[in-house]
């Protein structure tokens, strides 16, 4: 396969997704169903939070549109997961990759370069690429022994000494462009200071939950939220360990509580992408999310919780991509956003970080504008009872 195939493969994964809908009949602007939880829907019975107001982080887009096209090396990716680490260093997790220089009209070189994940770390003001290989042979920061598969990112986390980056393995099941499925759940661990990595273990995977969409750190337990890809219906699923090490004992919230076999794992609601974000707000918590009730969407809502087991409830409207569609800013019907999450790390008070990423069907169009296979990045503000009055996010690289 060429590279331009192998970079379709990402894409193919959105487009039998898009398939698959249409031949069930789905209609768009179902409500997503909250299946019983564990917390009450409201926060001691406080009132919904509200969304005051959306804006583009435009310092973020810029930051990362500077970079991709004069550093170089990263020249855009999806995924955009992050995590701080020592050092004042802000970690950019993403999935697949386009590595090398960006032309002075704004394409790609019909050479350029891909792989399946890379790193982008960030501090004060300064970006760098962790990309594995070499420069003439770039490669995956993690790989299989596997050569037919490989590594997509999930959310990272640092616990002591290690990064750990949960990633899902991919194999390829034929030779066609659509012939590849997901196989397992796996966790990198890398030095935290060096981002060498040391080894690659297998996570649970037994019910065929995709583990590891979000992380967040709460109560003395790391919550690992998943994601049951049935193609049209995506599941909620919550996994939990004990402390900050994902290689510890995994218990599986039930519906109304935990359990350590796997299969016990319940469908906690549907309408999740298969990147979103659990993160803390207040006196509960909020769930980003792309709008999977409705056929490739462009909206991204969010969902409230007393507990980071849910119920989630109360859809909200955050924002609509403009990127996407005929209609959309770069006025061509086959570029679609996709996998929104929240990065609290860099967020305070009522203020939240927020990246989506963007792509498009036609593998040639990221090639002839690179600006289309970037991340964006933008700022939502909430009120509600026990969020800050006011709040702030980071500048990019925390100068």
């Amino acid at each position: 396969m060429d590279r331009r195939t192998r970079l379709g493969i990402r894409i193919g994964a959105a487009g039998s997704a898009f398939a698959c809908v249409a031949a069930l009949g789905v209609f768009t602007g179902q409500p997503a169903q909250a299946h019983p939880g564990h917390g009450a829907s409201h926060c001691a019975s406080t009132p919904q939070p509200q969304v005051v107001s959306v804006v583009p982080a435009t310092s973020y887009d810029d930051a990362f549109d500077h970079y991709a096209n004069t550093g170089g090396a990263w020249s855009g990716a999806d995924s955009t997961y992050s995590t701080r680490l020592p050092g004042d260093r802000e970690l950019w997790s993403f999935s697949d990759t386009l590595v090398g220089p960006v032309n002075a009209d704004g394409s790609r070189p019909d050479t350029t370069p891909f792989v399946n994940n890379s790193f982008v770390i960030t501090s004060r003001g300064r970006f760098s690429s962790v990309i594995g290989g070499t420069p003439d042979a770039p490669a995956s920061v993690a790989a299989p022994s596997d050569p037919t598969a490989w590594l997509w990112s999930a959310d990272p986390t640092v616990s002591g000494r290690y990064l750990q980056v949960p990633y899902l393995q991919f194999h390829r099941t034929g030779t066609g462009p659509f012939d590849f499925a997901w196989q397992k759940n796996v966790l990198a661990r890398f030095d935290a200071h060096t981002l060498k990595l040391i080894d690659l273990t297998d996570l649970p995977s037994a019910s065929g939950v995709e583990w590891g969409s979000y992380t967040l750190h709460q109560g003395g337990y790391t919550y690992v939220y998943g994601v049951e890809d049935l193609g049209a219906e995506k599941y909620l699923h919550i996994a939990r360990v004990r402390g900050t090490d994902l290689l510890g004992h995994w218990q599986y919230f039930t519906g109304s509580g935990w359990s350590s076999a796997e299969t016990d794992s319940a469908r906690v609601m549907d309408g999740v992408s298969n990147e979103f974000s659990v993160s803390k707000l207040g006196a509960g918590y909020v769930l980003i999310t792309q709008d999977t009730t409705e056929l490739l969407s462009a909206h991204v809502v969010a969902y409230f919780s007393c507990s980071p087991a849910g119920p989630f409830t109360g859809k909200t409207a955050v924002y609509t991509t403009p990127e996407t569609g005929a209609f959309g800013s770069y006025g061509n019907g086959n570029v679609y956003t996709y996998n929104p999450h929240a990065h609290p790390e860099l967020s305070h008070g009522n203020q939240l970080l927020i990246s989506y990423n963007v792509n498009s069907f036609d593998v040639d169009d990221i090639f002839g504008d690179a600006s289309i296979y970037r991340p964006r990045f933008i700022v939502a503000t909430f009120t509600g009872a026990g969020i800050p009055a006011h709040g702030s996010v980071d500048p990019i690289g925390r100068p």
